[in-house]
């Protein structure tokens, strides 16, 4: 099968979404399909051989955060050139309505099309508004999916129709197989957490930590936190107390190696993050290092921890809470034993190749959909197919 996957957010800064795409091309690529990427990126970014830079981005705020977009002309011939160099038997677009390549491409193309919604937000005001606009460009869409409940409902709300909930992908052994770093592991005197994130964020949560965590050391004086991301470390550290700080290592950002690693050796992996979180796979990927997990009770994070049983929660937003929590595991080895064992287990229902069976089941439903349209004088709708397809394999 010859697929394109258009990924909306700039390819020369770390993201969810950029590395589900990624993440889905070379498991594609490597069961033997044709894969094309196009995405924005940097001129002299290194990219992957299967990737098409789509040109430079520029920096945007939306849903709460900062996105690099590329949009206008130039990009526009770029994304039809690279339509018609592909012949591919579908696209799937990931964030089709986000103003980037991803509505471009959704505008451009005449071969079948899938789109992943990745965005969280019931109450987005540019949802609403964006709507009369895109909606004849939605109607192209053969097959919808979602990567949380949450991420349904946004668009169940915004947009109408349905959409066929599959998860975001972790490659389950790559955390579970990593070699735990002495210099990161924890003690029984001296334990060790980590948060992994854009720390200069709010609503990655960094606040809510740095707050509780005086009432921590005062319980275990010997904790450290391990931060990893990109950000500005003075400006966090101004933030925290000198006890605080004097517990914090910065590891500026990190790759995918030593983030596994990371995860590997820590004892608690805490996510404060306050809102805006459709799915949360940095807790898969602490799960599948069997580290504990401690988040913020956001539905999303909720859905993934399996109603709280394969990982603890803290009311969101509550400092309090986190530290109440926190100690509470850090001074229990058993409960943050079978916290890390229920959590290690949940965490092979998001392994890649659960999730590319289930995305591959929705492209041939698609491309099977469009091959009989092409004999009927009008294209049916496949979504009732498509959700059928993804109970069925779950």
């Amino acid at each position: 099968m010859r697929v394109g996957l258009v990924c909306p957010y700039s390819f020369d800064m770390p993201g969810g979404v950029q590395y589900h795409v990624r993440d889905l091309a070379e498991i594609l690529l490597a069961r033997g399909h044709v894969v094309s990427v196009l995405a924005p990126a940097d001129e002299g970014t290194t990219l992957p051989d299967y990737v098409v830079g789509a040109g430079r981005s520029v920096p945007l705020r939306y849903n709460g955060s900062v996105a690099r977009l590329n949009f206008g002309l130039m990009t526009n011939a770029k994304v039809t050139g690279w339509l018609e160099r592909g012949g591919f038997d579908l696209i799937h677009i990931h964030e089709p309505i986000t103003p980037s390549i991803g509505a471009l491409a959704l505008w451009a193309a005449s071969c079948p099309i899938v789109a992943t919604f990745h965005t969280s937000n019931l109450r987005s005001r540019a949802m609403q508004v964006s709507y009369p606009f895109v909606r004849s460009s939605l109607e192209k869409i053969s097959g919808r999916i979602a990567v949380s409940e949450d991420a349904r409902r946004t668009v169940t709300t915004h947009f109408g129709g349905d959409a066929v909930v599959i998860p975001n992908g972790v490659y389950v052994d790559r955390f579970a197989d990593a070699e735990p770093q002495e210099q990161w592991q924890g003690t029984a005197e001296r334990p060790t957490i980590a948060f992994l994130g854009r720390m200069g964020e709010p609503r990655k949560g960094m606040p809510v930590l740095v707050g509780a965590l005086p009432q921590v050391l005062r319980d275990v004086p010997g904790l450290r936190l391990l931060v990893a991301g990109p950000g500005d470390p003075d400006e966090i550290r101004s933030t925290m107390t000198p006890e605080v700080a004097a517990a914090t290592e910065f590891l500026g950002a990190v790759d995918d190696l030593d983030k596994a690693r990371m995860l590997r050796s820590v004892d608690v992996y805490v996510a404060p993050n306050t809102g805006g979180e459709s799915f949360g796979i940095i807790l898969i990927e602490a799960m599948s290092a069997s580290a504990a997990v401690l988040a913020s009770d956001l539905p999303a994070f909720v859905r993934v921890l399996d109603g709280g049983s394969a990982g603890a929660t803290f009311r969101n937003e509550d400092p309090g809470d986190l530290a109440a929590r926190l100690v509470e595991l850090l001074r229990d080895g058993d409960l943050r034993a079978a916290t890390a064992a229920a959590g290690r287990a949940r965490a092979d229902v998001f392994d890649w190749s659960v999730v590319t069976d289930q995305i591959i089941l929705v492209y041939e439903t698609v491309c099977e959909a469009a091959a009989v349209a092409r004999t009927m004088p009008s294209n049916p709708s496949v979504i009732g197919r498509i959700l059928r397809a993804g109970r069925a394999s779950s």
